[in-house]
């Protein structure tokens, strides 16, 4: 019998360790310390983040899935119910291999074709790390196109961290259109942002690794602490009135 097969951790696992949910990786046997655990943070303030646990050292429960209790719904029509499944499909990637704008019809803006073209370029395979420059003049909806090519991404798997760069006086703004326009939430990093933010995040945390979609001024991009960190995608708006870059 191999060494994974004698730990009852199976990869795919959830377990419970300081009080946290972690996905497991992997998991091997040692000679003082118990298994050793490889997992990856599941529950919301260690998600995406990597440890090592030793089953002799830290309380280690396993998340048995026959445990699990059912609820039935009792809303209206199923909505709690139809609202989870679309929220894991909207979760679920599409193949790479899937050219197509999947969710130009669904958001407030009309479907005109210049529009719709930095997406398209954006989910080339010419290019597996695109760089597109939107110059159109202003109230072409520069924001609607950077918009859909974000949440295009988003909806490929290639927008989970995601940075927003822009002038401190349209930030705002820019938040919001993403916001309700597109369903693309951003959380406000400016100085004020990172003090408040701070308050309620563990201590010590980064808040630019914290979260993963983020919108800053360009004086807050101008420090290390917000390029410390690697993001999936980087949009910027020099001014309010020229072109922005994605």
């Amino acid at each position: 019998m191999s060494e994974q097969g004698e730990t009852r951790y199976p990869p795919g696992a959830q377990i419970l360790v300081r009080d946290e949910e972690w996905l497991v990786r992997n998991a091997t046997p040692t000679d003082h310390d118990g298994d050793k655990i490889e997992a990856v943070g599941v529950s919301e303030f260690v998600r995406d983040e990597e440890a090592v646990f030793f089953t002799g050292i830290d309380e280690v429960d396993l998340l048995e899935p026959e445990n699990t209790r059912l609820v039935p719904d009792s809303s209206s029509y199923f909505r709690r119910s139809r609202l989870f499944l679309e929220a894991v499909l909207r979760k679920t990637p599409l193949p790479q291999s899937e050219r197509g704008l999947a969710l130009a019809d669904r958001f407030l803006l009309d479907p005109l074709t210049y529009q719709q073209r930095p997406a398209e370029l954006a989910l080339s395979m010419r290019n597996l790390r695109p760089r597109v420059l939107v110059a159109d003049v202003v109230g072409l909806g520069k924001t609607l196109e950077i918009g859909l090519t974000l949440a295009e991404l988003i909806r490929r798997g290639r927008g989970e961290r995601i940075l927003v760069v822009t002038p401190q006086s349209v930030l705002e703004q820019f938040q919001h259109e993403l916001w309700t326009r597109f369903s693309i939430p951003l959380v406000r990093l400016d100085s004020l942002g990172i003090q408040r933010i701070q308050r309620e995040i563990p201590a010590g945390r980064n808040p630019f690794t914290h979260y993963k979609r983020v919108i800053i001024s360009v004086d807050t991009s101008r420090t290390s602490v917000s390029t410390a960190t690697t993001w999936n995608v980087s949009s910027g708006t020099p001014s309010s009135s020229t072109s922005p870059t994605t």
